[in-house]
Protein backbone atom coordinates (compact mmCIF):
# COMPACT_ATOMS: atom_id res chain seq x y z
CA UNK A 1 0.00 0.00 0.00
CA UNK A 2 3.06 2.27 1.13
CA UNK A 3 4.23 1.78 -2.53
CA UNK A 4 1.08 2.33 -4.37
CA UNK A 5 1.49 6.25 -2.76
CA UNK A 6 4.37 6.89 -3.45
CA UNK A 7 3.71 5.77 -6.90
CA UNK A 8 0.55 8.08 -7.24
CA UNK A 9 2.11 10.78 -5.66
CA UNK A 10 5.05 10.74 -7.89
CA UNK A 11 2.65 10.73 -11.24
CA UNK A 12 0.46 13.60 -9.70
CA UNK A 13 3.62 16.13 -9.13
CA UNK A 14 4.97 14.93 -12.91
CA UNK A 15 1.37 15.45 -14.78
CA UNK A 16 0.80 18.75 -12.45
CA UNK A 17 -1.02 21.24 -14.40
CA UNK A 18 -2.34 25.18 -13.12
CA UNK A 19 -0.19 25.70 -10.10
CA UNK A 20 2.73 28.16 -11.12
CA UNK A 21 6.05 28.52 -9.68
CA UNK A 22 5.36 32.01 -9.32
CA UNK A 23 2.13 33.42 -8.33
CA UNK A 24 0.28 35.55 -10.22
CA UNK A 25 -0.25 39.02 -9.24
CA UNK A 26 -4.37 39.00 -8.47
CA UNK A 27 -4.31 41.44 -5.36
CA UNK A 28 -5.30 44.50 -7.94
CA UNK A 29 -7.67 45.27 -10.37
CA UNK A 30 -6.19 47.01 -12.74
CA UNK A 31 -7.11 47.44 -16.87
CA UNK A 32 -4.17 45.11 -18.26
CA UNK A 33 -1.49 45.47 -16.31
CA UNK A 34 1.88 43.66 -16.88
CA UNK A 35 1.72 40.22 -15.52
CA UNK A 36 4.37 39.10 -13.22
CA UNK A 37 7.24 37.25 -15.11
CA UNK A 38 6.76 33.43 -15.64
CA UNK A 39 3.72 33.50 -13.32
CA UNK A 40 1.38 32.34 -16.29
CA UNK A 41 3.69 29.64 -17.15
CA UNK A 42 1.77 28.24 -19.96
CA UNK A 43 1.00 31.20 -22.02
CA UNK A 44 2.53 30.79 -25.22
CA UNK A 45 3.39 33.28 -28.14
CA UNK A 46 2.32 31.83 -31.50
CA UNK A 47 4.75 33.24 -34.43
CA UNK A 48 5.41 32.82 -38.07
CA UNK A 49 7.49 35.70 -39.55
CA UNK A 50 6.35 37.59 -36.18
CA UNK A 51 4.43 36.88 -33.20
CA UNK A 52 0.89 36.65 -34.23
CA UNK A 53 -1.01 34.96 -31.95
CA UNK A 54 -1.51 33.36 -28.15
CA UNK A 55 -2.07 29.97 -27.06
CA UNK A 56 -1.83 27.56 -24.24
CA UNK A 57 0.29 24.59 -23.47
CA UNK A 58 -1.85 22.06 -21.82
CA UNK A 59 0.03 19.03 -22.45
CA UNK A 60 4.42 18.82 -23.28
CA UNK A 61 3.86 18.57 -27.07
CA UNK A 62 0.29 19.80 -27.56
CA UNK A 63 -1.04 23.65 -27.59
CA UNK A 64 -4.28 24.29 -27.57
CA UNK A 65 -5.29 28.01 -29.49
CA UNK A 66 -8.07 29.63 -31.91
CA UNK A 67 -8.43 28.49 -35.68
CA UNK A 68 -8.78 31.65 -37.07
CA UNK A 69 -5.19 32.42 -35.68
CA UNK A 70 -4.35 29.33 -38.51
CA UNK A 71 -2.55 29.93 -41.60
CA UNK A 72 -0.55 28.13 -44.20
CA UNK A 73 2.85 29.52 -42.77
CA UNK A 74 5.00 27.48 -40.54
CA UNK A 75 4.72 28.00 -37.13
CA UNK A 76 6.63 27.81 -34.10
CA UNK A 77 5.93 28.93 -30.40
CA UNK A 78 7.78 29.99 -27.82
CA UNK A 79 7.56 29.49 -24.14
CA UNK A 80 8.96 31.37 -21.05
CA UNK A 81 8.12 34.36 -23.11
CA UNK A 82 8.01 37.73 -21.21
CA UNK A 83 9.54 40.56 -23.11
CA UNK A 84 9.12 40.29 -26.32
CA UNK A 85 12.15 42.57 -26.87
CA UNK A 86 14.85 40.71 -24.86
CA UNK A 87 16.18 37.05 -25.18
CA UNK A 88 16.17 36.74 -21.34
CA UNK A 89 17.15 33.47 -21.24
CA UNK A 90 14.41 30.71 -20.61
CA UNK A 91 12.82 30.84 -23.35
CA UNK A 92 11.94 27.39 -25.51
CA UNK A 93 11.70 27.64 -29.36
CA UNK A 94 9.44 24.82 -30.61
CA UNK A 95 8.33 23.95 -34.06
CA UNK A 96 4.62 22.84 -35.02
CA UNK A 97 4.77 19.68 -36.42
CA UNK A 98 0.94 19.64 -36.97
CA UNK A 99 -1.74 21.85 -36.79
CA UNK A 100 -5.64 20.18 -36.25
CA UNK A 101 -8.62 23.03 -36.96
CA UNK A 102 -11.71 21.89 -35.68
CA UNK A 103 -13.59 20.31 -38.31
CA UNK A 104 -16.54 22.82 -37.81
CA UNK A 105 -14.90 25.72 -38.04
CA UNK A 106 -15.78 28.43 -40.50
CA UNK A 107 -13.45 31.06 -41.01
CA UNK A 108 -16.61 33.16 -43.15
CA UNK A 109 -18.41 33.00 -39.70
CA UNK A 110 -16.61 33.53 -36.29
CA UNK A 111 -19.69 33.99 -34.47
CA UNK A 112 -20.49 30.78 -35.64
CA UNK A 113 -18.33 29.09 -33.04
CA UNK A 114 -15.46 26.54 -33.53
CA UNK A 115 -12.97 28.80 -32.90
CA UNK A 116 -10.22 25.92 -31.41
CA UNK A 117 -7.30 24.50 -32.68
CA UNK A 118 -4.75 22.00 -31.13
CA UNK A 119 -1.13 22.52 -32.75
CA UNK A 120 1.46 19.21 -32.02
CA UNK A 121 4.68 20.27 -30.97
CA UNK A 122 8.08 18.87 -33.16
CA UNK A 123 9.32 17.94 -29.73
CA UNK A 124 8.20 18.22 -26.45
CA UNK A 125 8.28 21.23 -24.11
CA UNK A 126 11.24 20.83 -21.16
CA UNK A 127 9.10 21.77 -18.04
CA UNK A 128 10.32 23.46 -14.96
CA UNK A 129 9.53 26.05 -12.97
CA UNK A 130 9.06 29.28 -16.15
CA UNK A 131 7.00 26.55 -18.51
CA UNK A 132 4.38 24.40 -17.23
CA UNK A 133 1.09 23.09 -18.46
CA UNK A 134 -2.59 24.32 -17.45
CA UNK A 135 -4.91 22.31 -16.49
CA UNK A 136 -8.01 21.40 -18.73
CA UNK A 137 -11.82 21.67 -17.37
CA UNK A 138 -14.02 18.97 -17.09
CA UNK A 139 -16.61 18.47 -19.97
CA UNK A 140 -19.36 21.05 -19.75
CA UNK A 141 -18.10 21.71 -16.25
CA UNK A 142 -20.45 25.55 -15.52
CA UNK A 143 -18.37 29.19 -15.17
CA UNK A 144 -20.75 31.33 -12.78
CA UNK A 145 -21.46 34.98 -13.20
CA UNK A 146 -19.29 37.46 -12.20
CA UNK A 147 -16.52 34.82 -11.21
CA UNK A 148 -12.96 36.11 -11.53
CA UNK A 149 -11.16 35.21 -14.91
CA UNK A 150 -7.82 36.74 -16.33
CA UNK A 151 -7.31 37.16 -19.98
CA UNK A 152 -3.35 36.94 -21.15
CA UNK A 153 -1.40 38.15 -23.77
CA UNK A 154 0.61 40.67 -25.79
CA UNK A 155 -2.33 42.15 -27.68
CA UNK A 156 -2.95 45.93 -28.27
CA UNK A 157 -3.11 47.78 -24.97
CA UNK A 158 -6.08 49.54 -26.10
CA UNK A 159 -8.46 49.93 -29.81
CA UNK A 160 -5.75 51.21 -32.47
CA UNK A 161 -3.05 51.22 -29.94
CA UNK A 162 0.53 49.59 -29.64
CA UNK A 163 1.18 46.44 -29.53
CA UNK A 164 2.66 45.08 -25.46
CA UNK A 165 6.11 44.06 -25.41
CA UNK A 166 5.40 42.60 -22.36
CA UNK A 167 3.23 39.93 -21.33
CA UNK A 168 -0.06 41.67 -20.08
CA UNK A 169 -2.98 40.22 -17.73
CA UNK A 170 -6.57 41.52 -17.10
CA UNK A 171 -9.08 40.60 -14.55
CA UNK A 172 -11.96 40.30 -16.80
CA UNK A 173 -15.32 38.22 -14.67
CA UNK A 174 -17.61 36.40 -16.18
CA UNK A 175 -20.43 37.43 -18.04
CA UNK A 176 -23.38 34.29 -17.79
CA UNK A 177 -25.00 33.22 -21.24
CA UNK A 178 -28.30 34.29 -19.96
CA UNK A 179 -27.04 38.44 -19.93
CA UNK A 180 -24.10 37.88 -22.94
CA UNK A 181 -27.38 36.73 -25.36
CA UNK A 182 -29.61 39.22 -24.68
CA UNK A 183 -30.30 41.25 -27.26
CA UNK A 184 -28.35 44.58 -26.91
CA UNK A 185 -25.41 42.42 -25.64
CA UNK A 186 -24.01 39.92 -28.09
CA UNK A 187 -28.06 38.39 -28.95
CA UNK A 188 -27.68 35.18 -31.10
CA UNK A 189 -23.64 35.64 -31.85
CA UNK A 190 -23.05 34.15 -27.88
CA UNK A 191 -23.62 30.76 -28.30
CA UNK A 192 -23.60 28.43 -25.45
CA UNK A 193 -19.86 27.07 -26.58
CA UNK A 194 -18.91 30.46 -25.97
CA UNK A 195 -17.55 32.45 -22.83
CA UNK A 196 -17.95 35.79 -22.83
CA UNK A 197 -16.55 37.73 -20.35
CA UNK A 198 -15.58 41.77 -19.18
CA UNK A 199 -17.06 44.15 -21.19
CA UNK A 200 -16.83 47.55 -20.44
CA UNK A 201 -13.57 49.07 -19.73
CA UNK A 202 -11.69 45.99 -19.83
CA UNK A 203 -10.92 43.62 -22.50
CA UNK A 204 -8.70 41.74 -24.51
CA UNK A 205 -7.58 43.53 -28.04
CA UNK A 206 -6.11 42.39 -31.51
CA UNK A 207 -2.77 40.15 -30.57
CA UNK A 208 -4.43 38.04 -27.87
CA UNK A 209 -6.34 36.01 -29.56
CA UNK A 210 -5.94 32.53 -29.16
CA UNK A 211 -4.42 32.51 -25.80
CA UNK A 212 -6.51 31.54 -22.38
CA UNK A 213 -8.84 32.92 -20.32
CA UNK A 214 -7.37 31.48 -17.05
CA UNK A 215 -9.81 30.72 -14.12
CA UNK A 216 -8.56 29.64 -10.74
CA UNK A 217 -10.96 26.92 -9.28
CA UNK A 218 -12.15 25.64 -5.98
CA UNK A 219 -8.92 23.06 -6.31
CA UNK A 220 -6.68 25.87 -6.15
CA UNK A 221 -5.29 25.81 -9.82
CA UNK A 222 -5.91 27.23 -12.72
CA UNK A 223 -7.75 26.12 -16.07
CA UNK A 224 -7.80 27.19 -19.53
CA UNK A 225 -11.76 27.97 -19.49
CA UNK A 226 -11.72 30.15 -22.67
CA UNK A 227 -9.97 30.63 -25.88
CA UNK A 228 -9.55 34.26 -26.97
CA UNK A 229 -11.82 34.36 -30.22
CA UNK A 230 -13.33 37.88 -31.33
CA UNK A 231 -14.47 41.48 -29.48
CA UNK A 232 -16.80 43.98 -30.93
CA UNK A 233 -15.56 45.82 -34.45
CA UNK A 234 -16.20 48.82 -33.19
CA UNK A 235 -13.20 48.68 -30.38
CA UNK A 236 -11.78 46.53 -27.77
CA UNK A 237 -13.65 47.60 -24.94
CA UNK A 238 -17.19 47.96 -26.43
CA UNK A 239 -19.54 48.12 -23.61
CA UNK A 240 -22.11 45.46 -23.14
CA UNK A 241 -19.58 43.63 -25.77
CA UNK A 242 -17.64 41.70 -23.81
CA UNK A 243 -14.73 39.81 -25.19
CA UNK A 244 -15.94 36.50 -26.52
CA UNK A 245 -14.30 33.47 -25.96
CA UNK A 246 -14.55 29.38 -26.86
CA UNK A 247 -15.61 27.42 -24.36
CA UNK A 248 -13.11 24.74 -23.64
CA UNK A 249 -15.00 22.32 -21.60
CA UNK A 250 -17.35 22.09 -24.75
CA UNK A 251 -14.82 20.63 -26.88
CA UNK A 252 -13.39 18.51 -24.19
CA UNK A 253 -14.22 15.30 -26.34
CA UNK A 254 -12.88 16.82 -29.21
CA UNK A 255 -9.54 17.49 -27.40
CA UNK A 256 -8.91 14.37 -26.32
CA UNK A 257 -9.83 12.61 -28.76
CA UNK A 258 -7.61 14.24 -31.44
CA UNK A 259 -4.78 14.45 -28.81
CA UNK A 260 -5.36 10.39 -28.64
CA UNK A 261 -4.93 9.83 -32.40
CA UNK A 262 -1.84 12.31 -33.28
Amino acid sequence: MELALVFLLAVTTVSGCGEPSYEPNTSRVVNGEEARPYSWPWQVSLESFFPTCGGTLIAPDWVLTAAHCITFHTYRVVLAEHDMNKEEGPEQSIMVAKMIIHPKWNDNCVSCGNDIALLKLEKSAVINDKVQLACLPRHDAALTHNQPCYVTGWGRLYSGGPQATTLQQALLPVVDHSVCSQSDWWGSSAKTTMVCAGGESKSACHGDSGGPLNCRSRDGRWYVEGVTSFVDGRGCNTPKKPTVFTRVASFIPWISETMSQN
